[in-house]
C-alpha cells in the first residue's frame, strides 16, 4: 500500500467508506504496532482533519461519561457522526484496563452513527493513550465529524489532551474538600470551558466563586474570559448551554488561521513525538546486545557507572553523516 501510488488495501477503502468493522480491526492494527496498520495510517492522512476533535477531562467522579453521553445524544439529534476514544487507566503490571465508560454510554452503544473505543492507557504519562492521535485520524477519516476524547483524569502533568483536541473541556464537581486545590495551575491554560458537573450539590457556587477568582488572576485576558458552565449530567439540567458554549468555540476554532496555526503546532509535537520512538526502538534494536540493557542497568543500580555516561556510549555506535554530506549527498540525487 502506498500514498505515493494512490493504492490502498481493501480494509482502508471500506475505512474510508465508513464501516464501523473496518475501523475497529483498523484501531486493533495500530494499538497492536502492527506494519498494516501503519500502511494504513499513511494513506488515510490526506483525508484527515476534518472532524472537531474534543477534549473532556476532569478528576474521577466528576461524571465526565454521564456528561459525554449527553452531549453525544445532542450531536446525534442534529445528525452528526460521532466517535469516542474514552481512554481507561490500565494496570502497571498487566496492561489491562478497566474499560468502565462503554458500560457507562450503552445508550448509545447499538447507534450506528456512534463509534465507541475504550482504550488503556499502558503506562503512557500525559491522560491519554500514545495511539490516541493516531486513532482520531482513523475515526476522522471514516467520517466521524466529531471525535470526543475523556481522558483518565487530570493532574498537574496529565494535560497532554490538549495537544490533540480542538477544545478541551475541563469537568469539576463541588463537594470534594478544599476546591481549590483540585484545581492544577496547567489546567487553567489548557480548558477552553470549564463545567461544574453535579451543580445541584451543595459547593457548586463556591467553586464557581473559586474558579472566577483564579481565572482574574492568570494575568493573561483570553484565559481570565473562559467560560464557566454549570451542569447536571443526570438530569440534562444546564447541557443546552453547555452545547452552545461548545459551537461557539467551534466556530472560532475552524476559523482558517486557527486551523492552521493549530496545525502546525500539531504537527511538529507529533513528528518529533515520532521520532524520539522511532530513535529510541532502533537503538534498542541495533545498538544493543541481548542482555546488554539489564548489564547496564544492572551498572547504574550499583553505582557503577552513571546514567549519562551510559547512555553516551550507546548513542555512541550511531554512526550519523558528518556536518554538510548528507545535504550534499541529496543534491546530487536531484
Amino acid at each position: 500500500m502506498s500514498a505515493r501510488t494512490g493504492t490502498m488495501s481493501p480494509l482502508a477503502k471500506r475505512l474510508l467508506r465508513g464501516s464501523p468493522g473496518a475501523l475497529a480491526r483498523s484501531i486493533s492494527l495500530v494499538e497492536e504496532e502492527r506494519p498494516e496498520g501503519r500502511a494504513i495510517l499513511k494513506v488515510i492522512y490526506p483525508r484527515t482533519g476534518r472532524a472537531l476533535v474534543l477534549g473532556i477531562t476532569g478528576p474521577p467522579g466528576a461524571g465526565k461519561s454521564s456528561l459525554a453521553s449527553r452531549m453525544v445524544a445532542a450531536w446525534r439529534a442534529r445528525g452528526e457522526k460521532v466517535g469516542i476514544i474514552a481512554v481507561d487507566p490500565s494496570s502497571a503490571f498487566s496492561g489491562g484496563a478497566i474499560l468502565g465508560d462503554r458500560i457507562r454510554m450503552q445508550e448509545h452503544a447499538l447507534d450506528p452513527g456512534v463509534f465507541i473505543r475504550s482504550m488503556a492507557t499502558r503506562g503512557h504519562f500525559g491522560g491519554v493513550s500514545r495511539a490516541s492521535r493516531d486513532v482520531v485520524d482513523l475515526m476522522d477519516a471514516a467520517g466521524y465529524g466529531i471525535v470526543l476524547i475523556e481522558t483518565v483524569g487530570v493532574g498537574q502533568d496529565e494535560v497532554e489532551v490538549v495537544g490533540i483536541a480542538d477544545l478541551v473541556l475541563v469537568v469539576l464537581p463541588p463537594g470534594q474538600g478544599d476546591d481549590i486545590q483540585a484545581i492544577k495551575a496547567g489546567i487553567l491554560e489548557i480548558a477552553d470551558v470549564f463545567v461544574i458537573n453535579k451543580a445541584d450539590r451543595e459547593g457548586a457556587d463556591r467553586l464557581e466563586a473559586e474558579l472566577q477568582a483564579m481565572l482574574a488572576l492568570s494575568g493573561d485576558t483570553e484565559t481570565a474570559a473562559t467560560p464557566i458552565v454549570k451542569t447536571v449530567a443526570i438530569s440534562g439540567s444546564g447541557v443546552a448551554e453547555l452545547m452552545e458554549a461548545v459551537e461557539r468555540h467551534r466556530s472560532r476554532a475552524v476559523t482558517r488561521e486557527a486551523r492552521r496555526k493549530r496545525e502546525m503546532d500539531r504537527s511538529r509535537d507529533r513528528l518529533l513525538d515520532l521520532l524520539r520512538e522511532e530513535m529510541f526502538k532502533r537503538v534498542r534494536r541495533t545498538c544493543l546486545a541481548d542482555g546488554e540493557m539489564e548489564a547496564l542497568v544492572e551498572d547504574l543500580a550499583s553505582r557503577r557507572r552513571d546514567p549519562y555516561s551510559a547512555a553516551e556510549a550507546v548513542l555512541d555506535r550511531i554512526r550519523f553523516p558528518k556536518p554538510g554530506r548528507a545535504g550534499a549527498r541529496d543534491r546530487r540525487r536531484r
